[in-house]
């Protein structure tokens, strides 16, 4: 009789999980925006930056989830990049996992790359070596997921002053972190044309917070 309960047991524990596993969601829930605002870093701040999100999350047919921009901002109410953007895990358009959670995402052990960083409509964005080369994403963040000095007045200006912090999606390139995704190098400016010129295109990253 143990042997049996014990064998319902075993029996039980694998059917839940088997039914978790199955019931997991690996719809879209991380992507680059295809279309950033048009004017530099000019986001319109963190709220025009999180509706940008939306809107190209609905775009793909996930506007059902809450869509929050990877970016910081500095100074008095600043924010963390890493704090805004759920538990996780996340996955882009075509299923795959490139993090399990927040400290997933921020070590070696994501799964961000040219091929997996894709956007919401899972188009691969130029990397070094394409034409034009738009590498760089912009995230206002250290390596680590916090706020750093250079946000473009934390998404308000398109000057052709002031800087942003930018990673590489693809991984490589100049800078004082060439392989860091979230921050490999000041941009030059925080208008559309330098941030053209710098190697990007004004987009950035979005999670589902949910």
């Amino acid at each position: 009789m143990r042997l049996l309960l014990k064998f319902l047991s075993v029996l039980s524990v694998l059917f839940i999980y088997q039914t978790a596993a199955a019931q997991e969601d690996t719809s879209l829930s991380f992507f680059i925006t295809s279309k950033g605002s048009g004017d530099g870093a000019n986001l319109g701040g963190l709220s025009g930056a999180d509706m940008i999100c939306q809107m190209r999350g609905v775009a793909a047919g996930a506007g059902g989830k809450y869509w929050k921009a990877y970016l910081s901002t500095n100074g008095e109410g600043g924010v963390n990049a890493k704090d805004r953007i759920g538990a996780g895990p996340w996955y882009n358009a075509k299923g795959v996992m490139v993090a399990m959670n927040v400290a997933d995402l921020h070590s070696d052990n994501n799964k961000l790359s040219k091929e997996n960083s894709l956007t919401e409509m899972g188009m691969m964005v130029n990397g070094r070596g394409d034409s034009p080369n738009q590498h760089d994403i912009i995230t206002g963040s250290n390596m680590d997921g916090t706020a750093s000095e250079n946000t473009c007045s934390n998404w308000t200006t398109n000057a052709e002053d002031g800087s942003a912090n930018a990673g590489h999606h693809d991984r490589q390139g100049g800078g004082v972190n060439p392989t860091s995704w979230n921050f490999a190098h000041p941009s030059r400016g925080c208008s559309q044309a330098n941030l053209i010129a710098t190697g990007g295109n004004g987009a950035f990253y979005c999670f589902a917070a949910n």
